[in-house]
């Protein structure tokens, strides 16, 4: 499957770090042509493409979205990677905040999806990936806003999945657990005690890690390929055992 992705054009979201970059050049590594959108793609490495653009304006990701497909003639595959993160109880965060998140998590996939969905409708691959979250599933504290973000992604997902079927577009999400981002790596600087905090995230994982952003953009890449003909409206789990698993504590020595 090293070349599974032959001849097919991809555009990522937020792909200038993190998930969306391991996942850009996973999809290029696999044959696929790689648009990377973000608001600073500068420094995204060759042969991806890096485009500017920003989620929540309209008129900026419909130029870049055409941009892309003018370059590759037409898109095939659309990751919505692209989002930001919030701390809090639902008492904690502003209406400007809430506004903020649900615009950028939820809308800019709204805006994004509308703008390839031309291109989409006309490829004989088309598959979308959303990137929802372990806490669209699981109450996870002190992550409302975001919890309630991603909660709306995962419906979305399952909306766009039975809108477009008949299309012949896929659409999946993957609901990633804590994955070691440079996003991730900014709140554990940010907290009292990272490494006491780092340690405290890895627990919750029944594997006793964090993920890899190579995992994510692994099963991101599965969802998208010609091989996962069949898979559409599919939540993934890549979450070290998070979602399912219910483990006893481990026996002291």
């Amino acid at each position: 499957m090293t070349n599974d992705l032959h001849g097919l054009t991809a555009l990522v979201t937020g792909g200038a770090s993190g998930i969306g970059l391991a996942t850009a050049q996973l999809l290029s590594e696999r044959g696929a042509n790689v648009a990377v959108l973000d608001l600073d793609p500068h420094g995204v490495p060759s042969p991806l493409r890096g485009l500017a653009a920003d989620i929540t304006d309209d008129r900026s990701v419909r130029s870049a979205v055409g941009h892309a497909a003018d370059a590759y003639g037409g898109i095939d595959i659309l990751v919505n990677n692209a989002g930001i993160g919030a701390a809090g109880t639902v008492a904690d965060n502003t209406d400007e905040q809430w506004h903020q998140v649900l615009d950028v998590n939820v809308l800019g996939i709204v805006r994004i999806t509308r703008a390839a969905l031309p291109y989409l409708r006309v490829s004989r691959a088309a598959s979308v990936v959303n990137l929802c979250s372990i806490a669209a599933t699981a109450g996870l504290p002190q992550r409302a806003l975001y919890s309630a973000s991603k909660g709306a992604v995962l419906s979305l997902t399952l909306a766009m999945a039975a809108d477009h079927i008949r299309e012949g577009i896929r659409v999946n999400c993957v609901n990633p657990g804590t994955v070691d981002t440079p996003w991730v790596g900014r709140l554990l600087a940010a907290a009292a005690d990272p490494t006491a905090e780092r340690a405290a995230l890895e627990a919750r994982q029944p594997t006793g890690r964090l993920v890899t952003a190579d995992e994510v953009a692994a099963a991101i890449a599965y969802l998208v390929s010609p091989a996962a003909g069949s898979t559409t409206g599919t939540a993934l789990a890549v979450d070290g055992g998070m979602a399912g698993l219910r483990l006893r504590p481990a026996a002291q020595p």
